[in-house]
């Protein structure tokens, strides 16, 4: 099995382009992922990993995502290879986005460039699945 769960923040806007051959977009950011723990004396670590995002997760990601917000993402992990014009060869890890969620708290995510009613869904549902949680009022929560 091939899953990789990640909560982190954007490192950047994310960047688009389109396949030569297909012309299908795709979008790459990086998240900021914190490690679990810190070794006592020393600052929390976070490891930067890259994530890409095909088709309508991508345009999503393009259109919502922006540098600085906390965002879920589930997907698989990945490597490939490609050589430069130099003949040297490159090796990359990255997770290929499956499913995103916003994971700001409703305060952090109001100042944020959209809003969520001209989405016309319920967003907190994560993009591209069918879940059937619903996600009330900061107010009633227990913590």
């Amino acid at each position: 099995m091939n899953k990789v769960i990640l909560m982190g923040r954007l490192t950047r806007d994310p960047e688009v382009r389109y396949t030569q051959t297909s012309n299908t977009l795709v979008a790459s950011f990086s998240l900021a992922v914190n490690r679990r723990f810190a070794r006592q004396g020393e600052e929390r670590q976070a490891d930067f990993i890259n994530c890409v995002a095909w088709n309508k997760s991508g345009e999503f990601v393009s259109k919502y995502f922006k540098k600085g917000q906390q965002v879920g993402v589930i997907g698989r992990l990945q490597t490939r290879t490609w050589d430069d014009d130099k003949g040297q060869k490159h090796y990359i890890t990255e997770v290929v986005v499956e499913e995103t969620y916003f994971a700001d708290s409703k305060r952090d995510s109001s100042t944020a460039d959209f809003d969520s009613s001209s989405f016309g869904t319920d967003m907190s549902a994560p993009m591209g699945s069918d879940s059937e949680f619903e996600v009330s009022s900061g107010d009633d929560l227990p913590f």
